[in-house]
This record gives C-alpha cells, sequence and structure tokens, in this order.
C-alpha cells in the first residue's frame, strides 16, 4: 500500500474518533444534568416530607413529590395567590357538589396548613400572601384524628 492511501484510511478513524467522542461528551452532559436536577428535586422533596411528619401529617412517597413537584414546586408556584388559582382551591373547599348544589363548607385547618408547608418549602416568598388568604377563611376541626 502506499503513504496516501494508509494516511487516508487513518484520517476516517481519526475524524470517526472525533465524532464518537463529541457525541459522547454531549450524552454524558445530559445525563449529568439530568441527574443533578433529581437529585435537587430529591432534596426539597425530602425537606418537604420532613416537614409535614413533624406538623403531624402523613406525608406522600417522597418520589412522587419530587417527580410532581421537581425542584420548583411546578404548578404550585405558578402565582400560587392569583384569582385563578385561588378561586380553585376555594371550590375545592366546598361539599362537592355540582352546578347549584354546590355550597362552601368550613374546612379543616389542617388542610390549609398542609398547603402552607407545601409553599413553604417550594415557593417561601409566596408564604406571606398566601398565609394572609387563608387566615380570611373560617375554618374548624371537622376531620377527627386518628
Amino acid at each position: 500500500m502506499n503513504r496516501s492511501m494508509m494516511a487516508s484510511q487513518h484520517r476516517w478513524i481519526y475524524i470517526g474518533s472525533i465524532v464518537l467522542l463529541i457525541v459522547m461528551l454531549v450524552v454524558g452532559l445530559f445525563t449529568f444534568s439530568a441527574a443533578h436536577t433529581g437529585n435537587a428535586a430529591n432534596r426539597k422533596a425530602q425537606d418537604l416530607v420532613k416537614q409535614l411528619t413533624a406538623a403531624g401529617y402523613d406525608a406522600p412517597d417522597q418520589g412522587q413529590i419530587a417527580r410532581t413537584l421537581g425542584t420548583d414546586g411546578g404548578v404550585v408556584c405558578k402565582d400560587p395567590n392569583s384569582a385563578l388559582k385561588q378561586a380553585l382551591w376555594l371550590s375545592n373547599l366546598s361539599n362537592g357538589a355540582g352546578g347549584p348544589g354546590q355550597r362552601p363548607v368550613i374546612a379543616d385547618q389542617r388542610v390549609l396548613d398542609a398547603g402552607a408547608v407545601v409553599v413553604e418549602v417550594y415557593c417561601p416568598d409566596e408564604l406571606a400572601t398566601y398565609q394572609k388568604k387563608i387566615n380570611d377563611l373560617k375554618t374548624g376541626k371537622t376531620v377527627e384524628d386518628d
């Protein structure tokens, strides 16, 4: 074989190696980023579970919390004090009927306090406004402890 033919074959090996190295680098960066985000979400979820159990609540699965709320609180922290969000959670504090039979109820304070714990962990800058809104509601002890 002559020298130019060998150099041509080696060039393709070098080019192939460089392309493979770049692909592996990109995959590694995405994997690292996903793992870092997953770890941060798990730490936030673990903090929420600790605070809920310290307050006497049965906390949901930590993995489910991490998948649902992520690192930023997801939909919970996306303008939690807006009129639409307030209307949605107030409609959840009703008797469960639909249409003209739907009536507001006196909610248990523990339900609202659990929501405040979530806001405190994931979007603490919104907590004061959220707390003010739930303090304006009439609540009572409507759920018996086990």
